[in-house]
């Protein structure tokens, strides 16, 4: 993990400024943990907050740290906003995340035109990124339906050749009131994924304009 970390940029690879101004900031492969993070994703969302739009590239990104979830969305959203509840096993404890009231650097905000790639891929705390924003009606998601594993699991060998995996809780989001396990967040402008990214350019370009 730290070798991947180190090779893509602290898990922000590309920042990029498109015709339009229209940024694009990919996370992958991963969203690492946050004390490893945080200073990686401030310096590339600050960066790119000053674009007219953004689009999130999460095509390639295989999940992470939910505190790193809550951390990008505070710089997409203008207050602090629920975005999650995880259910533990047992049901007497529960525990909720929300994005920050203050980060370090510039929020894009929660006010410009944002959009979210998705493909077949993306997985795990990714996903929570793209449902969390597009169930708050803060991004338009394009590509294709991810992966599906919203619930967070532990393994066990029962036999040196098997292991269960056994899910130990269930995420809940407050405005859905469900998840993404097992069916995927499901983009709101279907396409391939090889595509998305000129298709929300697109529709990025005929926002500004209109």
């Amino acid at each position: 993990m730290r070798r991947d970390f180190d090779t893509s940029l602290g898990g922000a690879p590309r920042v990029e400024l498109l015709d339009g101004g229209i940024a694009v900031l990919e996370l992958a492969p991963m969203l690492f943990p946050l004390e490893w993070a945080a200073e990686p994703l401030g310096a590339a969302l600050t960066l790119a907050s000053r674009a007219q739009a953004l689009i999130v590239d999460l095509r390639a990104n295989r999940g992470g740290d939910p505190d790193s979830v809550a951390f990008v969305c505070s710089y997409l959203l203008d207050e602090r906003t629920h975005l999650n509840t995880m259910h533990w096993r047992g049901g007497e404890r529960t525990e909720q995340s929300w994005s920050l009231p203050h980060v370090p650097g510039a929020r894009f905000g929660g006010s410009k035109p944002l959009y979210v790639l998705t493909s077949e891929s993306s997985f795990s705390a990714a996903e929570e990124l793209a449902y969390d924003l597009q169930q708050l009606g803060r991004a338009v998601l394009v590509g294709e339906r991810t992966r599906g594993g919203a619930h967070p699991c532990k393994g066990w060998t029962v036999h040196p050749h098997l292991e269960v995996t056994v899910p130990f809780g269930r995420a809940v989001n407050p405005v859905s009131g469900a998840n993404w396990e097992g069916v995927g967040v499901q983009p709101d402008v279907p396409c391939a994924a090889a595509e998305s990214l000129d298709r929300a350019h697109a529709l990025a370009l005929a926002r500004l304009a209109g």
